[in-house]
């Protein structure tokens, strides 16, 4: 898995707001989905969602989500997303 170019937390942000837009939400542009919404709380994205979402973030940005960092703190949220994508990123310039 490789990324195809660096992505600050905006753009991770955007994209993964996309993603949900286009595959959860059906494209739907009257839906608002605030950076902080959590999306179970709001029903967003389900349990099969979640893996789907993960499978998004490992071929898009280019590393493995392991199952311990499978937790809400991480991916419930597109700002939790945006800050985890980013510790990711960051771990594999210094590793």
């Amino acid at each position: 898995m490789q990324a195809t170019q660096p992505h600050s937390a905006h753009d991770s942000k955007a994209q993964v707001r996309a993603y949900i837009t286009d595959n959860f939400l059906m494209g739907s542009q009257e839906a608002r989905l605030l950076d902080t919404d959590s999306f179970l709380e709001t029903h967003v994205v389900d349990s099969t969602g979640f893996l789907e979402l993960v499978t998004f973030l490992e071929e898009r940005y280019g590393f493995a989500v392991h199952d311990e960092e499978m937790v809400p703190e991480n991916l419930d949220s597109l700002n939790n997303i945006a800050a985890y994508v980013a510790r990711k990123l960051a771990s594999r310039l210094t590793a």
